[in-house]
């Protein structure tokens, strides 16, 4: 089983942290409101624990269940307590009218996120493509893509851990293209399918 940090409190973090927790990971949560941060802990269960804010995070894998504004500043701001770690970002970086992506260019949150980690962490996206909704009741793909092999091993196990199958798309780079899987997700809710009981998946054929 794996070892996880949650850095945020809101509802994705309650809702990979049970998972979490029934997986039988050890699950530490922490946020700037530490009361907040106190609450989920307690809520959660299963041993989980409070962490302090800024400090060393007690998992190897480190989630940041977090707005997408809010992932980069706040891993700069951890700098060098995220040594060797795997951050894990799960978020959507979604323009105002939620028709295409806020920044320019084929980039990432989590390639942002690269860019000012510590060289010995290693960054993965994934969740992103998959409802809060889903996650609770559902069973899911999770896509990620990352660079390190290594560490995008025990995400997948990670991953495992909660009934769920990860699939990997490929590097880092491919992060950009996840955040675009987000957004079809979002269209097709709104139009296609019409609700958010889906999520996107890769379906096997044989000849």
């Amino acid at each position: 089983m794996s070892s996880i940090t949650l850095i945020g409190t809101g509802n994705m973090a309650r809702t990979i942290g049970a998972l979490a927790v029934a997986g039988g990971n050890t699950v530490e949560v922490v946020g700037r409101d530490q009361p907040k941060a106190d609450g989920l802990a307690k809520a959660l269960g299963g041993g989980a624990t409070a962490g302090t804010w800024g400090a060393i995070p007690a998992g190897d894998i480190v989630i940041t269940a977090l707005l997408y504004d809010g992932v980069v500043p706040v891993v700069a701001e951890y700098g060098d307590a995220l040594a060797g770690k795997v951050i894990v970002d799960i978020s959507n970086p979604f323009n105002a009218t939620f028709d295409g992506l806020a920044h320019s260019g084929e980039t990432s949150t989590a390639q942002e996120v690269a860019k000012v980690a510590p060289t010995s962490a290693s960054v993965v996206k994934a969740f992103n493509t998959v409802f809060r909704n889903v996650l609770e009741k559902g069973r899911p793909d999770v896509f990620m893509a990352g660079d390190n092999a290594h560490a995008k091993a025990d995400v997948a196990a990670f991953i495992g851990s909660l009934g769920l199958r990860p699939l990997d798309v490929g590097g880092l780079k491919m992060a950009h293209w996840l955040e675009g899987m987000g957004l079809v997700t979002v269209g097709l809710a709104g139009n296609g399918v019409g609700h958010w009981d889906f999520a996107l998946g890769a379906n096997e054929f044989t000849g």
